[in-house]
């Protein structure tokens, strides 16, 4: 996906594209990993100092009803945001903090049982997983 793409999202959804939304979809584009809303604002703010924190607050509010932004809580650190065509489930280790990222696909078993067990539809997107990764579980048997 790029900016193209991520600008016919949002505009096929009702959304307006202003210059600080521009910048900030720019933004969680070029990220390497998740980024929390004061991360993106710190990188908006290198390139256009004029856009307020509560702004990149705001536009991502506005995105993510837009369908285009998802966030995610990982442990008890602040949200998270990335593209919503990026759609992944998060396993975090409570040990060490380090994230992986696991097709949606992968959780359809449990979303299957959860509903028809019960009656509940889970939204997989806005959560992440918590355990221990294999690392932390081999040094916490020595």
């Amino acid at each position: 996906m790029d900016e193209n793409d991520v600008i016919a999202m949002v505009k096929l959804n009702g959304g307006r594209v202003t210059m600080p939304r521009r910048a900030i979809l720019k933004s969680l584009l070029n990220a390497k990993e998740h980024m929390t809303a004061e991360e993106l604002a710190k990188l908006v703010r290198e390139k256009y100092p004029d856009i307020h924190i509560s702004t990149v607050y705001r536009n991502l509010e506005e995105l993510e009803k837009l369908g285009v932004v998802i966030h995610t809580h990982f442990l008890h650190g602040p949200a998270t945001y990335h593209l919503e065509s990026e759609i992944h489930v998060h396993l975090v280790c409570e040990v060490c903090g380090n994230v992986a990222e696991v097709p949606l696909d992968s959780l359809n078993p449990f979303i299957r049982e959860i509903k028809k067990n019960f009656s509940f539809s889970v939204n997989p997107k806005h959560f992440a997983l918590q355990g221990v990764c294999s690392i932390c579980a081999k040094n916490s048997e020595n």
